[in-house]
């Protein structure tokens, strides 16, 4: 048997299944299973922290044509996201003279890349300066 036909059974059959539902409701449920929406309300929808880690160093590569190495901040808020993250600039060798860069990210709650600046540049191998009463 092939898979089309049995792929018509089971859509006749679901039907079938629903006749005795009034006949909004089958719309209702039909549109919900063709949309992939199981009745979640929009919070749900809201990406993982981690989904949206991955997909906004995937953005910045993209635009920036530069490899991030890591994330040193993120912040969830009510408009989206904000994110620091190191990308390697340029590599040098030795690797501890190579020059990296901070550049803060925003994200939309979906977790597109809406704007991105560097705001700090520096050698992989130097520490940041001492702040008089930082710590």
């Amino acid at each position: 048997m092939s898979n089309t036909s049995n792929t018509s059974r089971t859509q006749s059959s679901r039907k079938s299944h629903k006749s005795d539902e009034p006949e909004e409701a089958q719309e209702s449920n039909e549109q919900r299973e063709s949309s992939g929406n199981s009745g979640h309300d929009a919070s749900d929808d809201r990406p993982s922290p981690m989904q949206v880690l991955r997909h906004a160093r995937t953005q910045l590569a993209e635009l920036t044509g530069m490899a991030p190495e890591s994330v040193s901040s993120f912040e969830q808020s009510k408009s989206g996201w904000t994110l620091e993250v190191e990308v390697l600039e340029i590599a040098r060798v030795p690797d501890t003279m190579s020059l990296l860069a901070s550049y803060r990210v925003e994200l939309d709650p979906e977790g597109e890349l809406t704007a991105y600046r560097r705001v700090r540049r520096y050698e992989r191998g130097r520490a940041d300066p001492h702040r008089p009463g930082g710590r």
